[in-house]
């Protein structure tokens, strides 16, 4: 796991940057967390097997696209995964979903970049993504093996921040919380009917959702085959 260090990073769409912002990435404010941990690397297939034979995970489902049970994908980050399996996953490892807050000061750290690597415009040397229309996965059609776009790395070292899978995160989705979020640790609402995916992927990220700041509001019952995830912690 990655040590994040207590302090305030800029969360949302720095329209004032002259970015193009959605709705529920508005308004840009300033957030202050306790320091946390959080996964380097998307959880792995092979790690999700661990936790299955364990008897504390449950299967993902057959698709064609799913990873589960194939062997040459066991360093690939787990995918056609819905948001309990992955609490359930991370509650078994001692650790939690990251929040909101937390999974994006990860990828941005504090100087308002655009993505985690920078403001250079995606291409496939930072992330794994369709490149080019037909080319979903960077031309293998699949995700990758984690960490293998290292040059996409955040500011904190985390791998595939951007790209591979999408991940869950904790909360509730609410596309005006923005206005209304506590400057110290946000948590999301309280309730509500979608959790949130964030971080672009392989078939479907376009460069806008591999942007820091995008926010993906899904059914948590649902999954599919860009879905995943990793876990934070409290320090020790």
């Amino acid at each position: 796991m990655v040590f994040i260090p207590a302090g305030e990073f800029g969360m949302g769409c720095p329209e004032a940057l002259g970015q193009d912002c959605e709705k529920d990435e508005k308004p840009y404010h300033r957030v202050y967390l306790r320091a946390y941990c959080i996964d380097r690397f998307e959880v792995t297939t092979g790690d999700y097997e661990a936790c299955g034979k364990a008897g504390k995970c449950r299967p993902t489902p057959n698709g064609e696209e799913c990873s589960l049970g194939r062997k040459d994908r066991r360093r690939h980050p787990i995918n056609c995964i819905n948001w309990d399996r992955a609490e359930a996953y991370c509650r078994w490892k001692g650790k939690r979903l990251p929040t909101e807050a937390e999974w994006e000061k990860a990828a941005r750290g504090n100087d308002d970049r655009i993505y985690p690597w920078g403001n250079t415009p995606p291409t496939c040397e930072y992330a794994v993504f369709p490149e080019q229309r037909e080319e979903t996965g960077c031309g293998k059609k699949r995700t990758w093996e984690v960490g293998s776009k290292p040059r996409g790395a955040s500011p904190y070292g985390l791998m595939d921040m951007a790209g591979n899978v999408l991940e869950w995160v904790a909360d509730w989705y609410d596309p005006l919380y923005y206005y209304k979020s506590p400057r110290p640790d946000p948590t999301g609402p309280v309730l509500g009917s979608l959790r949130i995916l964030r971080g672009g992927d392989w078939r479907h990220g376009s460069p806008h959702t591999l942007q820091v700041f995008d926010r993906n509001p899904i059914i948590g019952a649902f999954w599919y085959y860009n879905w995943g995830f990793r876990c934070a912690q409290d320090p020790r």
